[in-house]
């Protein structure tokens, strides 16, 4: 699990810099796949703070229903973001495993 976590949180700090279109799509297919294993695996606990954010980013970067904001400097914010929760996520899972 920690694995997709970082891959999520590599990608998302890749996305930052100006690349190709099909990268972004790219992006979309993994860091939905990583909200939805987060969600999976949170889903025991309840509804919780981890269920409601990644829940919301699967459903903002979701690839079958995009959602476009009009130019990527719009992005930028969402995705560093999704990057830092994914990277929180991931030590997080990391530390309760330690437990």
């Amino acid at each position: 699990m920690r694995a997709i976590l970082l891959i999520c949180t590599g990608l998302l700090l890749l996305a930052l810099v100006d690349l190709p279109i099909g990268y972004y799509t790219f992006l979309r297919i993994v860091v939905t796949i990583g909200a939805g294993a987060v969600l999976i695996t949170e889903f025991k606990n309840g509804i919780n703070f981890w269920i409601i954010v990644f829940g919301l980013i699967a459903i903002l970067f979701n690839p079958l229903i995009p959602i476009y904001l009009g130019y990527k400097e719009a992005w930028i914010p969402i995705d560093l973001i999704a990057a830092i929760l994914f990277g929180v996520k991931s030590f997080t899972t990391q530390s309760n495993k330690n437990k």
